[in-house]
């Protein structure tokens, strides 16, 4: 009796460190990410409504370990994408949606901007193959 909980121990702890490790969650090669709204050279105002599309994978919360799921990130003006391998960083230029959700409101200033879309698994870590949008540019107007 006691080996078998001393087996389970050991079985819960390697799985959490596992997850703290930075284990990336596996895509399917045909999962596809991609904006609904705004579109590539699109004229936007200050304030505009980004909507978020992804297929052959679903959305759930950060947190929530499930087979082809994941949370959305918005990348905006950034030239390269982040390490693969690791969480996403949270800042003004990355995003973090983990509580499921698949569109925002942006305000940025007037000007050419790049947005790109990256999902992350349950630990903020992209999967492998990565399901990364294309990157779009939009231009921001002043408001009339």
């Amino acid at each position: 009796m006691k080996i078998t909980a001393m087996m389970v121990a050991i079985i819960c702890l390697a799985v959490s460190a596992s997850a703290a490790s930075g284990t990336r969650s596996v895509s399917p090669a045909e999962a596809r990410l991609y904006f609904i709204a705004p579109q590539d050279g699109e004229l936007v105002n200050g304030e505009f409504k980004v909507s978020f599309g992804l297929r052959v994978m679903g959305v759930a919360l950060a947190g929530i370990d499930a087979a082809n799921t994941g949370h959305h990130h918005l990348l905006i003006n950034i030239d390269s994408l982040p390490p693969m391998d690791q969480p996403l960083p949270k800042s003004q230029q990355v995003r973090h949606f983990g509580g499921g959700q698949t569109e925002t409101t942006l305000s940025l200033k007037p000007g050419k901007h790049t947005l790109q879309l990256l999902l992350g698994n349950h630990s903020h870590i992209p999967h492998n193959p990565p399901v990364v949008s294309h990157k779009i540019t939009i231009t921001v107007i002043q408001k009339p």
